[in-house]
C-alpha cells in the first residue's frame, strides 16, 4: 500500500499552514515536497510529521536562518551532531529566559487581575493600593 498523497492545498489544511507558507519553507529549503512525473508537488503523511518538528522548533523562538541551518546540517549527516546540538542549546537557554519572563508576567497578570477581583467582591479594601496589597501577598508586612 503505498502512502497517502496531498496537493499543496490538501496538505495546507493538514498542517494548519497556508499554500504561500508551504512554497515559502520550500523556497527557504525547510521542506522539499515530492514530484509527480509532470512536475505537480505533492506531500505525504511523513512530510506532515517534519512540518509538525519544525514548527515545534518555530515556537521555542527558533528563527527562520536557525531553521534552515539545522535542516542544512541534519541532511549532512551525524557529522553534523555536535552543531546541532550547539545550535538547539542556544535555542533552548534563550527559550528558558524567556518563557521565565512570561512566568513572571503572568503572575503579575493575575495578582492584578486577583487584586481587582477583590475590590469588587469587597475582600480587598477600596483604599488598598495594588502596590500595599503585593507586599502583603508576599508577606512582606
Amino acid at each position: 500500500m503505498s502512502e497517502k498523497q496531498y496537493r499543496i492545498g490538501d496538505f495546507a489544511q493538514v498542517t494548519g499552514l497556508s499554500s504561500p507558507t508551504l512554497r515559502y519553507y520550500e523556497k527557504e529549503g525547510l521542506i522539499k515536497p515530492h514530484r509527480t512525473d509532470n512536475g505537480l508537488r505533492y506531500y505525504t503523511d511523513q512530510d506532515a510529521g517534519w512540518i509538525k518538528f519544525l514548527l515545534h522548533l518555530k515556537s521555542t523562538g527558533m528563527t527562520i536562518e536557525q531553521l534552515k541551518k539545522y535542516v542544512q546540517w541534519r541532511a549532512e549527516g551525524d557529522s553534523t551532531i555536535d552543531k546541532r546540538v550547539a545550535l538547539l542549546q542556544e535555542v533552548h537557554d534563550n527559550f528558558e529566559k524567556e518563557f521565565a519572563e512570561l512566568q513572571h508576567s503572568w503572575t503579575i497578570l493575575n495578582d492584578k487581575l486577583d487584586w481587582y477581583k477583590g475590590k469588587v467582591n469587597g475582600h480587598i479594601e477600596d483604599s488598598e493600593s495594588f502596590a500595599r496589597y503585593l507586599k502583603r501577598l508576599n508577606h512582606q508586612e
